[in-house]
């Protein structure tokens, strides 16, 4: 594990020295062998406890796979952003990569630390490459707006976080999560205990983000570059499902009604964010309000703290990263060609893009939990965990996958089926290295239906 943060760590140089016309290649070829170096992690894992263990990282069943997904990511980010970034100054490429790299860089240290402060100083830095990549990179002249968005939301609640983990090793005298998970719980008696909870949970809900306080991804999605879009659907909105998960067994004996009203929030965001969904005509946004949806489903999972839960959380985590970065890589390619969003500006694609059509329809049916790929796995498991806990919730749970699977068809329709307009015949064809850039997206998900306790996190 140490080796790939080092050799991750490498990559910047590499980027800064290579000759111009080796740029993409050399770090493209760099960080899929950063990729493929990762996957033995997965085999060498035990069933309970930590591994590849040092001074201050660790990892183990939760951890592995984001990490994992972490490594995937960066050279599918770099294949991704070689078309929009060809005709930018050399210097400007290679800062681009590198702020790429660093975010990989933060992400491993945020997945596989064992002290919490640790953990909390990563998952921060993550926000400085991502920030400057969305105000630098974007599209469209709100970039700033959604920088600032971006900024606010994460800060205002990541604050908090930060006292609320030196009120808590005020009181335990120590933030290792190996030593954390061997002493006596918390309990809350005042008033101000039930405050320090739900600041411990805020930062996380926020990151999810957890309907009500999600206005910061739809604008950061649309205003992003693509590489921007793929890590913040892929594996940014994962940390804070992965800090509720770490710190929910230290807290979980407190108050068990303290989750409830999150609980309802995150169900309830499920519906509203499907709801917005089957009104949008911007694609991104779409896709965006998706991620709000699934990754309320997630949050419920987590809330509800039973083993059911957090394994269909884990699994939907990765299933959902996989499937909403290939989704945004298709409607870049479709941005790419058309320089628009507008669903109802460009459609019809099936006429002309066959095979491209092939990978929205395996894109689409991810997104929308078809048997038997892990989404639905992730999906039922909290669905049937979430009403072990109360009836009530299947009502809320099987309205949203309805919308999901409206939604999803209603993206795939309005993009690839009806007339082609006349001014999308003379579009340029696709190209391989966007065919390999979905494929080698959609081919773990396939992979997973296979071997799922791979990704399972934690054993029911």
């Amino acid at each position: 594990m140490l080796e790939i943060l080092i050799a991750t760590f490498m990559l910047v140089p590499v980027t800064w020295m290579v000759p111009a016309k080796w740029l993409w290649p050399t770090t493209t070829l760099h960080s899929f062998i950063i990729a493929l170096a990762s996957l033995p992690l997965l085999m060498k894992f035990p069933t309970s406890g930590w591994t590849s263990v040092n001074t201050f990282m660790a990892l183990d069943m939760l951890s592995t796979p984001l990490l994992i997904l972490t490594c995937w990511l960066l050279p599918l980010m770099i294949l991704a952003s070689q078309n929009h970034t060809a005709h930018e100054p050399l210097s400007r490429q290679r800062m681009f990569i590198t702020l790429l790299i660093l975010l990989q860089f933060f992400l491993i240290l945020a997945f596989s630390a064992t002290d919490i402060i640790l953990f909390y100083i990563a998952f921060e830095a993550t926000l400085i490459p991502t920030l400057i990549i969305i105000t630098r990179w974007g599209n469209q002249t709100q970039r700033l707006n959604a920088g600032v968005y971006l900024l606010f939301y994460t800060l205002g609640a990541s604050l908090p976080l930060l006292i609320a983990l030196l009120i808590y090793f005020n009181g335990t005298g120590t933030l290792s999560l190996v030593a954390l998970s061997h002493l006596e719980e918390f309990t809350l008696k005042s008033f101000m205990d039930k405050i320090w909870w739900v600041a411990f949970f805020m930062a996380f809900l926020v990151k999810m983000p957890l309907y009500g306080v999600h206005l910061w991804l739809p604008k950061a999605h649309v205003e992003a570059p693509v590489a921007g879009s793929m890590v913040l659907a892929a594996v940014l909105l994962k940390l804070g499902g992965y800090g509720m998960m770490r710190v929910m067994p230290l807290l979980s004996p407190l108050d068990e009604k303290l989750s409830y009203p999150f609980i309802i929030f995150a169900l309830w965001g499920i519906i509203m964010s499907s709801t917005v969904c089957l009104r949008q005509t911007d694609l991104k946004a779409l896709i965006a309000y998706s991620s709000v949806s699934h990754m309320g489903l997630v949050a419920g999972g987590i809330l509800i703290n039973t083993p059911w839960g957090f394994t269909g959380a884990q699994i939907l985590m990765i299933a959902h990263g996989l499937t909403s970065s290939a989704l945004f890589c298709l409607a870049n390619t479709n941005y790419e060609r058309a320089h628009s969003r507008t669903m109802l500006l460009i459609r019809g694609l099936q006429v002309i893009l066959p095979l491209m059509t092939t990978w929205w329809f395996i894109a689409s049916l991810g997104n929308l939990a078809l048997p038997p790929l892990p989404n639905l796995m992730g999906e039922l498991m909290i669905i049937v965990s979430l009403f072990n806990w109360s009836w009530w919730t299947l009502m809320l749970t099987g309205m949203g996958t309805l919308l999901t699977a409206g939604y999803s068809l209603y993206m795939f329709l309005m993009t690839q089926r009806g007339p082609l307009p006349a001014h999308a015949t003379a579009l340029e064809p696709s190209h391989t290295r966007e065919h390999l850039l979905i494929f080698l997206h959609l081919l773990p998900l396939i992979l997973l239906i296979i071997k799922p306790e791979l990704i399972w996190g934690w054993t029911a």
